[in-house]
């Protein structure tokens, strides 16, 4: 949260110097508090190569946010390729699993940034994609900075991970070629029911449909994730809705929402209810900051997050499902 709040307050002043629309803010928060995950433990040539991918991701995503603006069905395709296309690379070895987790991110922050579902007139404001790229250099140097200031001072630096003998899979097609497929499936079928169903609210049920098919691990994993995502978006739907209905706005909405943020990351390693709870809890108030009535959309933004999840669920069930491994035995 330090990161972010160092990001937030860099990029709410460069909004005001340069003129640039609300949504920039949020893109150094989404993009610092997802880069801040993978970064932690990442090594030197990791960091550089965040440095170099991120930004350069950041500047197309734009473009991609653009499109879908104007040629929704256009800019879906190209989202969903690119979506998959960042699974898929993992094949290749963690260097190219890392490379795809920060093409991901930018993508991921195009569905919470509310860019594609502002009205018309609105958008010739929003970020371009050269102010992207200087975003995602924001957010990089904003965690470089945190990180290398707490584990320098900190009183436990992060420690990696022990690496694991990567084993070869005798699955075929690979298992990243069956995620990959899933995902591809599922965000597809959420781009065109979310469209069909909920108009300029496909956003929730895109993002849904890629948290539940992200990390596949099997039948049951995907199931799991469903429901906690269910779950949680319904508690932070409600939580969202009371802060409304009390009269919190503007600034005061603001720093609800970074309070509810630091609560989620504090509490996502319990369980990643909390952490959907908390990620929709934020997305209510934000968009609520931009004018929407969470009360509202309250059936809306639950039946798209159900939707969203079930086709998820349909995807890794019935195509290419991957194999859960199990303990072998004595």
């Amino acid at each position: 949260m330090t990161a972010v709040l160092l990001s937030w307050s860099i990029a709410l002043w460069l909004e005001g110097a340069a003129g640039l629309h609300t949504d920039s803010v949020v893109l150094a928060v989404v993009l610092t508090v997802t880069l801040a995950r993978t970064q932690r433990t990442a090594a030197g040539r990791g960091r550089l190569t965040a440095l170099v991918l991120l930004p350069a991701v950041a500047a197309v995503c734009a473009l991609v946010g653009r499109l879908i603006a104007a040629h929704y069905w256009l800019g879906a395709a190209v989202f969903t390729a690119g979506i998959s296309l960042a699974i898929w690379i993992r094949r290749y070895g963690p260097a190219a699993t890392g490379a795809g987790t920060l093409i991901t991110l930018p993508l991921v922050a195009l569905l919470v940034v509310p860019g594609p579902t502002l009205p018309a007139d609105a958008r010739h404001a929003l970020v371009n994609w050269a102010w992207s790229a200087l975003i995602g250099v924001l957010a990089w140097s904003s965690v470089c900075l945190t990180q290398t200031l707490a584990d320098r001072y900190g009183p436990r630096p992060a420690e990696a991970d022990p690496a694991r003998p990567r084993r070869a899979s005798r699955l075929r097609p690979r298992p990243s070629t069956r995620m990959a497929v899933q995902m591809a499936a599922a965000v597809a079928a959420s781009f065109a029911l979310g469209r069909l169903l909920y108009d300029d609210h496909w956003p929730w049920l895109v993002l849904t449909a890629y948290v539940v098919a992200s990390g596949n691990r099997g039948r049951t994993d995907v199931v799991r994730k469903g429901v906690e995502r269910l779950v949680g978006a319904c508690a932070g739907t409600l939580l969202a809705t009371g802060v409304a209905a009390a009269g919190i706005g503007g600034h005061a909405a603001v720093a609800v929402l970074l309070a509810v943020l630091a609560v989620a990351l504090w509490l996502r390693p319990l369980n990643y209810a909390y952490w959907a709870a908390g990620m929709t809890t934020a997305l209510s108030l934000l968009l609520g900051y931009f004018g929407q009535d969470a009360a509202s959309l309250l059936p809306t933004r639950l039946a798209a997050i159900t939707v969203g999840a079930a086709l998820s669920v349909s995807a890794a069930w019935w195509l290419l499902p991957v194999q859960e491994r199990r303990p072998r035995r004595a």
